[in-house]
Formats: structure tokens, sequence, C-alpha cells
């Protein structure tokens, strides 16, 4: 049995071959990085380019996330700016989205984002 991959569409068959460009290579390893993010935890966006041996690619990051299939199981609310906040326009539907699953699991973004940084960070 192939197992389920995280960034996969929902219903999508798990068979199904996957594009073996560059760029997907990469969205992968990005992908599979912020899934390790433990949920009660945050980490930014060079965070995760370093651990997935981007160093300096922070912005290749944003990148990756915005083509996360709909549905996806990949914890992309878990991924904040430097500064601690979301990246997402303020009030808007996505950050609304991304503050409701992080104080889910516990992590309250407020004005202070070093300190929300010192306190959640992966």
């Amino acid at each position: 049995m192939t197992p389920k991959s995280p960034y996969r569409s929902p219903g999508q068959d798990p068979s199904e071959p996957q594009e073996h460009s560059e760029g997907a290579t990469l969205d992968q390893r990005i992908w599979l990085t912020v899934c390790a993010i433990p949920p009660g935890r945050i980490a930014t966006y060079g965070d995760i380019a370093e651990r997935a041996g981007l160093p300096g690619a922070a912005r290749r990051v944003g990148a990756a996330l915005r083509k996360l299939p709909k549905g996806t199981e990949v914890p992309w609310h878990r991924v904040v700016n430097a500064s601690g906040r979301s990246s997402l326009p303020p009030g808007s539907n996505g950050e609304d989205r991304q503050r409701r699953r992080l104080a889910d699991e516990g992590v309250l973004l407020g004005s202070g984002g070093s300190a929300v940084l010192k306190r959640y960070r992966w």
C-alpha cells in the first residue's frame, strides 16, 4: 500500500505520478518540512527554508505554500513571518483561519510577535 502523502488533494489517487521538475521537488521538500512542525509550535518562513536545506530562501517557502492544493493536510498555518505574525492580509479570511487553527493548538498570535516566537518557536 502506498503511504498517504500530506500534500495531495483529498481524493487524489496516491499512485498518481507527481511532477518531477526541480520546482515540484523543492515544493515537496518544503511541504514535508512544514509537516514536521509539531502541533502547538510555529516556525518562520526562514526556519523552514533552513530546515529544508534552502538557507536564505524564505520567499521560496512562501511560494511553495501558495501552491498547496485546496483541502491540503499540510499545516501551513504553523508558518509565520520573521516577526512572529501572519503574513496574510490583516482581517482576511486566510488570516482569520490561520489564527483560529493556531488557537485550536494553543498558540495565540497577538501583537507581540517576538514574544510569540520565543514561546512557541519550533
